[in-house]
């Protein structure tokens, strides 16, 4: 019987994961459990670094960006020796099973946890990339993108203002979710993303074609995984001789408030959370589809992540848009 749980959040912050702690601890001790905060992750837990939560704990973070728990990025944790030190922390506190707020670095170490210490686990997806399957969302990916899209909006004022090509680069080390989405509800003219070859000579025939038709400013989206921002300006002013301007968003994409999907979302998951750990169903991930949460195996959302695609009609549409 789950008496105590822990909860952590892993890996990149994201917009949201206070909202999805606060979900957590309100709905455990709501159902009578009681509950403790690891402490930056997996280095946390290795070290130690952990406290009961109280409702009190959890007040007035809904709104805030960030992670009241710290994150930090734990390699280490991939070693036995470290893994049975977090797993006997665990046990000092009578901890009878964690939910961990991450991303695919999160699923991962869930999974050992789960399939070689025994410990119940239920992962929640937080982060700015969208890049896992089995959920429509992750939380702070619909927040991230609003923040870019906000910034863009600007830039186009002043690449309207000036007759100038705009490259902004935004973040997406693997996946070009969050560039195809800013793409699409910016109005850019052209989007460079991982999953597709970017051809330098097709860009500049698009932005050349737009200038001889009267088109005078141009926004270029560029996720940070498919090429630098400041090499695809370098190649548009070569070929083309049209003036080029770059603004790299880099980590403004992770701060501020959380949106209203991002908060929602962080709800819904921390109390599914909860259920399915009270119904003795570990290693699991929860997760939206079709406005429904659902829950998966780790195993089977890691192994279909890997080769996560994106949506090509999108991708297609902003062409057709730009034109």
């Amino acid at each position: 019987m789950i008496k105590k749980i822990g909860v952590m959040t892993t890996g990149g912050d994201a917009p949201g994961m206070n909202a999805v702690i606060r979900s957590v601890v309100r709905t455990a001790i709501y159902k009578h459990l009681r509950v403790c905060g690891i402490k930056r992750g997996f280095r946390g837990l290795i070290d130690n670094d952990i406290e009961e939560l109280t409702l009190h704990s959890v007040s007035g973070i809904i709104n805030r960006g960030g992670t009241m728990l710290k994150t930090i990025r734990c390699p280490e944790f991939k070693e036995k020796k470290n893994q049975r030190e977090a797993v006997d922390h665990l046990k000092v506190h009578s901890i009878d099973a964690v939910v961990i707020i991450g991303g695919n670095g999160s699923l991962a170490a869930g999974a050992l946890l789960y399939y070689d210490w025994g410990i119940p686990v239920i992962n929640i997806p937080a982060s700015i990339d969208n890049d896992l399957c089995y959920t429509d969302y992750t939380v702070g990916f619909d927040t991230a993108v609003n923040t870019a899209l906000d910034a863009i909006d600007k830039i186009r004022d002043t690449a309207s203002s000036h007759d100038r090509v705009f490259v902004v680069e935004v973040m997406g080390r693997d996946s070009g979710s969050i560039a195809l989405e800013v793409g699409l509800g910016s109005g850019a003219e052209a989007v460079i993303i991982p999953e597709v070859k970017f051809n330098a000579d097709k860009l500049c025939d698009l932005l050349l074609r737009g200038y001889h038709r009267g088109k005078r400013s141009s926004i270029v989206i560029v996720a940070e995984g498919a090429a630098r921002g400041h090499d695809v300006a370098e190649i548009i002013a070569a070929k083309t001789e049209l003036e080029v301007r770059v603004s790299v968003l880099g980590y403004m994409q992770r701060g501020g408030a959380p949106s209203a999907l991002s908060r929602t979302l962080a709800g819904r998951f921390g109390e599914t959370a909860v259920d399915e750990l009270l119904k003795g169903r570990g290693g699991r991930m929860v997760g939206m589809v079709g406005n429904k949460v659902i829950s998966t195996d780790i195993r089977t959302v890691l192994k279909a992540s890997k080769s996560k695609k994106i949506n090509m009609n999108d991708y297609k549409l902003i062409g057709i848009l730009a034109t």
